[in-house]
């Protein structure tokens, strides 16, 4: 057994995807190339992770370590954390825990030292905290593909330090490489809030714009990031999208979502829920809705499932929403969707952000899987409506429209008490994880199949 095993990874083609986020290390940032490791050997080609083994970690998931294929290669390396330090100065000044565990980036309503720290970290670490490991990682990985050969190098970011070991590393070794983006950079919507220099700024448009010429091929998983990508470089953009599994999802569809008067009517958001992404004008609607339908309030559940912040619990206790909330906190990934499956309806509230008009939460195409109504609050004509209205698997609503989100509202409830709340919706099938996989193998097929 063990001799077939070593003899499938030798005519296997081998590719290095250097990824800052990693299992056990949980969250949205860590599935998408835990999902293409899983199944490239299947396409062919032997992944081999590089990442820290040392990392911040903001959730913790062991349940994604099973899906790490028994052909993959994990190389961990100890990592310098900047955040460590910053997070201890916080804590001695008497920061409250919410202070010092949310991401500082997306931190509302900042201390001066929040923002003195913010003003260091612009500015001084260039691209990203990481930016210590680039050095060290080249240096290690070029020994390493000397008595390790690889046919071909990926880095996915942010953070961006990643680009920049992929950039140095394939100068070095000629070797083609992917840059994967799974958020933009420049045009990343929290970079306008890093108090960078004007110096800064144009290093950043700069490094970006050396990534973007000088890989072999890059990646986008938004069809608008593609299109600002490509009108950066001459470098071909693709776009492979995010996507389910469907070892996640078995076939038929939960019976208890379909609704019925005696059922509760859930509404339920998965994964990080930030404050500037607080939908106050839905809590608005569930509270009036609440003091104008008994039968209602009694069956409304309002389900949290992963690091929530805590300005989003409070707008729902003024509102008078707490004992119809449940905060679940982080949860293993299968328990997460298994709360999408038995959701009466999905909520997807964008950042109150211009820039995340291009954005498709990874989330999303879970939500598709889960055949759920889907409640999308942001920019009508982004890139999340596009795919909901293609799917006919939700709607798009905006932020302030109350009238329009209480429409949806009242439409999901009334199927609800008939015990038809399902979504049928068109074809969802090239956003599973084997077809993206198939993408991306492809695209490293067409790199390595001329010299």
């Amino acid at each position: 057994m063990f001799g077939d095993f070593m003899y499938i990874c030798r005519i296997m083609k081998r590719v290095l995807i250097i990824s800052y986020y990693w299992p056990p290390t949980g969250g949205s940032g860590v599935q998408r190339w835990v999902k293409f490791a899983k199944y490239l050997p299947e396409e062919g080609w032997q992944p081999v992770i590089y990442t820290p083994e040392n990392p911040e970690q903001l959730a913790v998931d062991a349940s994604l370590e099973a899906e790490v294929p028994a052909e993959a290669e994990v190389i961990k390396r100890h990592i310098i954390e900047p955040y460590e330090l910053y997070k201890k100065v916080l804590r001695k000044s008497g920061h409250s825990k919410e202070a010092v565990e949310v991401n500082p980036v997306n931190a509302q309503n900042k201390s001066f030292l929040q923002k003195a720290a913010m003003w260091v970290r612009g500015n001084f670490f260039r691209p990203d905290p990481r930016c210590l490991w680039i050095g060290p990682s080249v240096r290690y990985l070029k020994k390493y593909l000397e008595e390790h050969p690889v046919d071909l190098i990926v880095s996915t970011g942010p953070p961006q330090s990643m680009h920049l070991i992929g950039l140095r590393l394939a100068r070095e070794t000629g070797l083609p490489w992917v840059a994967d983006f799974r958020d933009p950079w420049t045009k990343i919507f929290y970079f306008k809030h890093l108090q960078m220099t004007k110096a800064t700024e144009r290093w950043h448009g700069k490094m970006e714009k050396k990534v973007l010429d000088e890989a072999s091929a890059v990646v986008a998983v938004s069809p608008l990031v593609q299109q600002e990508f490509q009108a950066m470089t001459d470098t071909p953009v693709e776009l492979i999208t995010n996507g389910f599994d469907e070892c996640d999802f078995p076939s038929e569809k939960d019976i208890e979502a379909y609704g019925g008067p005696d059922k509760d009517f859930t509404i339920t958001h998965t994964g990080l829920f930030a404050a500037d992404g607080n939908p106050t004008v839905l809590w608005d609607v569930l509270a009036d809705k609440c003091q104008a339908d008994e039968d209602f309030r009694k069956r409304l559940k309002i389900r949290l499932v992963g690091k929530t912040d805590e300005q989003i619990i409070r707008a729902l206790e003024e509102r008078g929403l707490k004992d119809m909330l449940e905060d679940m906190g982080y949860q293993p990934h299968q328990v997460a969707v298994q709360e999408q499956r038995s959701a009466s309806v999905l909520i997807l509230p964008l950042r109150k952000e211009p820039e995340y008009k291009a954005v498709l939460p990874g989330k999303l195409f879970e939500y598709l899987a889960s055949y759920r109504p889907v409640l999308g609050i942001g920019q009508r004509d982004g890139a999340m409506a596009m795919i909901l209205n293609e799917t006919q698997t939700g709607r798009v609503i905006g932020w302030e429209d109350k009238e329009g989100i209480s429409e949806y509202i009242e439409q999901c409830w009334k199927k609800h008490l008939e015990g038809r709340l399902t979504i049928e919706g068109g074809d969802i099938s090239r956003f599973t994880r084997r077809s993206t996989t198939r993408q991306m193998a492809g695209l490293f097929d067409r790199l390595t199949s001329h010299p």
